[in-house]
């Protein structure tokens, strides 16, 4: 199995993961403010990879796999990883705040998913003004994405209110998120990189909550939403963060936002199976068009033939 085929796989169960955790995001926001949620389940997440790391360690020790580095190689590599792990968690924190914030001022839910999920398209723009080469299929399968995200969760006319302002901003924000993963992702270990990322973003969610939500935080209310914390912790944020900050090592950041925006695609489809929801044919539609798209993006370049050819 090529990396790339890797990659593309972990990038489904990362949109898969996310996706069907939006009904116990959904249903522990019942009991516990959005900085309070986002605080304990991000350290959950981190707490989680801990054991992880130290396995991952001691099997590449014993295998001889550890590269032997110099003194000031092992001290640039440790200074990298604490840069990135601090810039992706803070810029989560950001991003995940954002949202949270357009949604207490009113933005409609499926609007801001919509307008959340636009890293599709803010993802290869931006890469096009830091010096990024993005294949033109790649513009079709992102204008396709769009249209199939706008079917799939628009219900209303796409009037801005005054929270969409902040949903924008999040969606530039997980714009950048994406973008600073695969600039560090393939120079720094992953995992590692993923824990601090967590132990950063749950610290700034947790001295906000210090200051806007410590009357609804309990020891009771915690307990009460045990499950969609652990669920949200370990799964979506352990489990699935990981996943993308080790995916994107072996693949184009263009075509990682497509595959990750279909996590509105899987809470449709949680909704369904869990909550009993249904789905318009328009909604339907959506996710035919999304899929499409997915699948063209993952159509071999020039390159990637002559390759396999010569091979």
């Amino acid at each position: 199995m090529s990396k790339k085929l890797q990659s593309n796989i972990m990038l489904f169960i990362t949109a898969f993961i996310w996706g069907s955790a939006f009904v116990a995001q959904k249903d522990g926001m019942n009991y516990l403010g959005p900085f309070a949620f986002n605080g304990i389940r991000t350290l959950i997440g981190a707490v989680v990879l801990i054991p992880v790391i130290m396995v991952l360690g001691s099997v590449n020790k014993k295998s001889n796999q550890a590269k032997k580095l110099t003194d000031e190689e092992k001290s640039a590599n440790r200074k990298l990883l604490i840069i990135g792990g601090i810039l992706c968690g803070l810029i989560l924190f950001v991003a995940s705040s954002l949202q949270q914030v357009g949604l207490a001022f009113g933005a409609d839910a499926g609007k801001s998913g919509f307008i959340t999920s636009l890293y599709i398209v803010l993802v290869p723009l931006i890469g096009v003004f830091i010096g990024k080469r993005i294949r033109p299929i790649i513009w079709l399968c992102v204008a396709l994405g769009a249209v199939g995200l706008y079917l799939l969760t628009m219900k209303g006319d796409l009037v801005l209110a005054k929270g969409d302002f902040f949903i924008m901003l999040c969606a530039l924000a997980f714009s950048a998120h994406i973008l600073v993963i695969d600039y560090f992702s393939p120079r720094t270990d992953g995992v590692k990189l993923s824990c601090i990322q967590f132990f950063v973003a749950g610290l700034a969610s947790l001295v906000i909550m210090s200051f806007t939500e410590m009357d609804t935080v309990s020891l009771t209310n915690i307990k009460a939403a045990a499950f969609p914390l652990f669920y949200a912790g370990a799964l979506s944020s352990g489990v699935a963060y990981t996943l993308q900050i080790v995916a994107q090592k072996h693949a184009e950041p263009s075509v990682a936002s497509l595959i990750m925006s279909l996590e509105s695609v899987f809470a449709v489809i949680s909704g369904m199976v869990i909550l009993g929801e249904t789905m318009a044919f328009k909604e339907i539609l959506g996710c035919i068009i999304m899929f499409t798209a997915i699948i063209l993006a993952q159509l071999p370049t020039k390159e990637e033939k002559l390759a396999a050819k010569e091979s």
